[in-house]
């Protein structure tokens, strides 16, 4: 309810990451990850700190009132332990030097190899085009699936990029002309997975009248799937591949460089999700069928109540 009142503005998300964001909330209460969660006073015990699904939730006791979220504008990371680094200020003292008792707030996250620093200074655009390197060493699960893939498929060099891509679903057939030029990766990802047979009859796990369908996941429920290569893979954003249509087919993710398996195809354009989400290819037949599946009755989490399924998918170079 939040989420539409007017007068909860500072707990407004969009529609696609709230929902991210909501099945990472319950993937969390199944983990015992939740237990590392904690709480924490500021040095003047005035606020209190906490993680919540939006963010680490800052609430000021003396009047009982929200004061912010700090990184409730990160994509996909759910807070778990935090740690507040705060000199302390005698009350006695009137003047500081400025930003001389700024605090840091350090934070893990849920499945993330990272630690997580915030300040208030706001970084410049120029810092945050080259924040996110994406440069975690695989873990030993993740090489032996890239290992295990390398080593077993007999998809040659030439064929690891499609062209085009034809979905056979119940509701009939949808062909997608594939941007393997400008999303090398991201086509690489999809073509072989298609060629594998990874997303055969999997289901349309979200549908959103007026907004996209989705698939790719083979838990069937938002949390699931990863690349090729084991684990996620970065984005592949283009200023020229825009969310400005109907029918664009994007990766879904859960935040920056997490994209996996799971991608949608939208139904009307989508321009906040420009430079937010890879877009690797436009539906150049059947958008009558995306039409069907987006027009299925679905449940308060937007499954579909009767399964529409992803039967295969054909490739062609």
């Amino acid at each position: 309810m939040a989420q539409k009142d007017p007068q909860s503005s500072l707990l407004h998300q969009d529609a696609l990451d709230f929902e991210q964001r909501a099945a990472l909330e319950r993937e969390l209460s199944r983990s015992p990850l939740r237990l590392h969660q904690n709480i924490l006073f500021d040095s003047s015990s005035s606020f209190l700190l906490y993680p919540t699904l939006l963010g680490v939730k800052v609430v000021n006791i003396l009047d009982n009132r929200v004061s912010r979220f700090i990184g409730r504008h990160e994509q996909g990371l759910r807070y778990l332990a935090i740690a507040l680094q705060q000199p302390y200020i005698a009350r006695r003292v009137a003047k500081t030097t400025a930003g001389a008792n700024d605090a840091i707030l350090v934070a893990s996250a849920f499945k993330k190899k990272r630690v997580y620093f915030f300040t208030a200074d706001a970084p410049s655009d120029a810092i945050l085009d080259t924040r996110d390197v994406f440069n975690e060493k695989p873990s030993k699960e993740e090489q032996e699936s890239l290992s295990a893939a390398t080593g077993g498929s007999a998809i040659t060099p030439a064929e690891r990029l499609g062209a085009t891509a034809t979905l056979h679903t119940t509701f009939g057939d949808i062909r997608v002309k594939l941007f393997g030029a400008e999303c090398p990766k991201t086509v690489e990802n999809f073509t072989v997975h298609a060629r594998n047979g990874y997303y055969d009859n999997m289901v349309f796990h979200r549908v959103i009248k007026g907004f996209m369908i989705q698939t790719g996941d083979p838990n069937g429920d938002g949390t699931g799937g990863e690349s090729i290569w084991g684990g996620d893979f970065e984005d592949e954003l283009h200023r020229s591949l825009k969310h400005d249509r109907p029918f664009t087919v994007s990766m879904a993710n859960a935040g920056p460089n997490t994209n996996g398996s799971q991608f949608f195809i939208t139904t009307v354009p989508c321009p906040w999700l420009d430079m937010k989400h890879t877009v690797f290819g436009r539906v150049t037949h059947g958008a009558d069928v995306v039409l069907k599946i987006e027009g299925v009755k679905t449940n308060e989490h937007d499954k579909p109540l009767q399964d529409v399924k992803l039967l295969a998918i054909k490739i062609t170079s």
